[in-house]
């Protein structure tokens, strides 16, 4: 049986962060159900969408996935980038034998503004030391689930 080890974080400006599970602490994503479409004129595929996310990650996962100065990424750190935009879009499960997208997980988008990169639904809060805590969901915020933080 094939189990997860990491999950590879999409941002909407095509950015990746991938998180093992070993930094990662409270993990719920909630109803996935399968349907079938086509994104953006691609192949028509299935689609795992989600109907809620939270996840708490540990600072040790602060790593970026990038060399590209220009990103920023190496100056704030991912868990920085992650708090500062709220545009992470997809999720791929990462399993033991290396293969993914068996699972991309979409999450629920509004987009805040006309330029529409940055989501509504996502909330998230760095602590003092470090924990990186994001929800994404249309009726809660990261103060509603996470409010001892």
């Amino acid at each position: 049986m094939k189990k997860v080890k990491a999950l590879r974080f999409i941002f909407r400006n095509g950015q990746a962060w991938n998180v093992d599970l070993e930094f990662v602490g409270d993990l719920w994503i909630k109803q996935v159900t399968t349907s079938f479409g086509r994104i953006n004129g691609g192949e028509f595929t299935e689609i795992y969408p989600c109907q809620s996310f939270k996840i708490e990650i540990f600072p040790e996962a602060d790593a970026g996935q990038t060399t590209d100065i220009n990103s920023g990424v190496l100056e704030i750190g991912m868990s920085n980038r992650a708090d500062r935009y709220a545009d992470i879009e997809m999720m791929d499960m990462i399993y033991d034998d290396d293969s993914i997208n068996e699972r991309r997980v979409y999450f629920p988008f509004k987009a805040q503004d006309a330029d529409g990169n940055d989501n509504l639904y996502q909330s998230s809060k760095v602590t003092s030391d470090g924990r990186l805590f994001i929800v994404i969901d249309p009726e809660k915020t990261v103060d509603d689930i996470y409010p001892n933080v």
